[in-house]
């Protein structure tokens, strides 16, 4: 199975200014932080609605809760939320004040006002890669990029594997890029 790509910082930034540049940009924002800051994959992003993000006065919530039927495993899941996806579902209800007082409306809402599908959402970050110059990137690539970079600074494996929401370990593993600079850096911490 081919592994969706991580981004370097320069490719980051650069699908960050794309994103500025487009129609909808905070919608996006958050669309690309929810899968980068939290992980989550693109049926869980077109699934999420206000209400399982902001609560009854507007604020953001520490714990994003998932039901079955939002998940790719049908089973009720939780993602928790970082400091940095905080401060852009903050940006997104400034700048969407009427669609945070609709719990029940979709987050992530197209230009008809309507929810994104699963395969609009992959379609959206194809989009935004294509328009950024980002080749082999996917909708896929924050969420491995979240477990990647959770790894590199030395989070235990099962501590990640419950934050991807994995039912097994190994997939979790199969997750984690390495590359030759990762193992010629863990090699040196080799002491005599």
């Amino acid at each position: 199975m081919k592994q969706a790509r991580l981004l370097t910082q320069v490719e980051r930034r650069r699908l960050h200014s794309v994103i500025n540049s487009q129609r909808h940009a905070v919608r996006n924002h958050t669309a690309v932080a929810l899968s980068f800051y939290a992980g989550l994959r693109a049926c869980e992003i077109a699934a999420l609605r206000v209400g399982d993000v902001f609560d009854a006065a507007g604020n953001v919530l520490d714990t994003i809760y998932m039901s079955a039927q939002q998940t790719k495993g049908n089973a009720s899941s939780t993602a928790l939320v970082n400091g940095k996806l905080r401060k852009a579902l903050q940006k997104y209800a400034d700048a969407y004040p009427q669609r945070i007082a609709q719990p029940s409306s979709p987050l992530i809402f197209s230009a008809q006002g309507g929810g994104f599908t699963a395969q609009t959402m992959v379609n959206l970050f194809q989009h935004l890669y294509k328009i950024a110059g980002i080749t082999g990137a996917s909708s896929h690539s924050g969420r491995r990029q979240f477990v990647t970079e959770l790894a590199d600074k030395g989070i235990n494996a099962r501590v990640i594997q419950a934050l991807a929401r994995h039912s097994h370990l190994n997939t979790t593993m199969r997750y984690i890029d390495l590359n030759e600079n990762k193992l010629r850096s863990a090699v040196e911490l080799v002491d005599y």
